[in-house]
């Protein structure tokens, strides 16, 4: 674990956050552990942003540099995995949130760990998640939120899904920091987490694979 990197994404440095990435990478460090120090930053800068001392800037600020990293560390791993894809997810932040942060997190996760991933992006409209389920036909929807309000928008989108015919079709999974096992049942859904190892390992137990 690398405490300075944890600090300088946390603090926003993000000049010194990619310095110190591209060094643990040439000094021959585990990309795994650098993606495990962004993961811990994170929780760093929601836990602030909750506590009302970071704000959107900070979150959209953090995301950023985690893209940055991620871009020079996704190489690495991919080298590592094998090509075979382990199914077919799509992701989104659901209506009403614009919280990304988390998002990214699994959507890289999933991808390194072999599945094909398409990102919807924040603020997805339950419609939108049905459309994209009718053309990419995947076995799995993974639906992001970070404030309570997404809760409901989570609901109306497994509800859509339902009243769409497709709902026998996908294994719903939902996550974010205030997700529970309350909210999944509320919303229906077939899983929940609070990190992107959850995720990954819920969806490999969907899908068998390895």
């Amino acid at each position: 674990m690398s405490e300075k990197l944890i600090k300088a994404i946390a603090e926003m440095d993000d000049e010194q956050a990619i310095t110190l990435t591209k060094e643990l990478l040439s000094q021959g460090s585990d990309p795994m552990e650098i993606l495990g120090d962004c993961r811990s930053a994170m929780e760093i800068v929601g836990k602030r942003f909750e506590e009302g001392e970071y704000f959107i800037s900070e979150l959209i600020l953090a995301g950023e540099t985690l893209t940055a990293i991620s871009g020079l560390v996704k190489p690495l791993l991919k080298t590592s995995q094998a090509e075979k894809k382990g199914g077919k997810v799509i992701i989104g932040t659901v209506k009403g949130d614009i919280h990304d942060i988390a998002k990214d997190i699994v959507t890289f996760m999933l991808d390194v760990n072999g599945f094909e991933v398409k990102d919807l992006g924040v603020d997805v409209a339950p419609e939108i998640f049905v459309e994209t389920i009718k053309t990419d036909q995947p076995e799995i929807v993974a639906l992001s939120g970070f404030l309570t309000l997404a809760h409901t928008s989570m609901k109306e989108t497994v509800d859509a899904i339902k009243t769409a015919g497709l709902r026998e079709k996908v294994k719903i999974m939902i996550g974010g920091g205030t997700i529970d096992a309350q909210v999944c049942n509320f919303a229906k859904a077939d899983g929940w987490g609070t990190d992107a190892m959850t995720a990954v390992s819920l969806a490999k137990q969907w899908t068998g694979a390895n």
